[in-house]
């Protein structure tokens, strides 16, 4: 029995700096439309990666966590794209996004990053980019 699944990857981080180097990447390849889910448990390093997807994609601002306004938008100068980062943690069900504007975001006009995916699991399109982080040890 093959230890991934097809599709799978699996990387391991030593360190929050690398964390933030390796969503720099990411954030680099980000479209308008595409959908990152981050899911894990409080303190995994959600908002670490996604403070590096910012960084790489070109905000120009730190992004920070939006636990307590639910979604951050980020402008990227050099073209004017928003980069929606939604933090689900307060929601309790999928129909809690229609308070958010969810279905706006999801327009494609620019890229989404969500942390704490699975509890809106049900509003989520099809094609998204789903990363679980998980602390191995301290």
């Amino acid at each position: 029995m093959p230890i991934l699944q097809e599709g799978e990857l699996d990387i391991i981080s030593h360190s929050a700096a690398q964390t933030r180097r390796l969503g720099s990447r990411l954030g680099q390849l980000l479209q308008p439309g595409d959908v990152i889910c981050l899911s894990g448990d409080l303190g995994a390093g959600k908002t670490v990666f996604t403070s590096g997807i910012g960084q790489g994609w070109g905000s120009n601002v730190p992004v920070t966590s939006p636990t307590f306004n639910l979604v951050q938008q980020y402008t990227r100068e050099k073209d004017n794209v928003v980069l929606y980062h939604l933090d689900c943690y307060r929601l309790s069900s999928a129909a809690d996004v229609d308070s958010i504007g969810f279905d706006d975001m999801l327009d494609g006009s620019g890229p989404m990053i969500i942390e704490w995916p699975e509890r809106i699991e049900d509003a989520l399109p099809e094609d998204v980019l789903w990363i679980d982080i998980h602390v191995i040890e301290e």
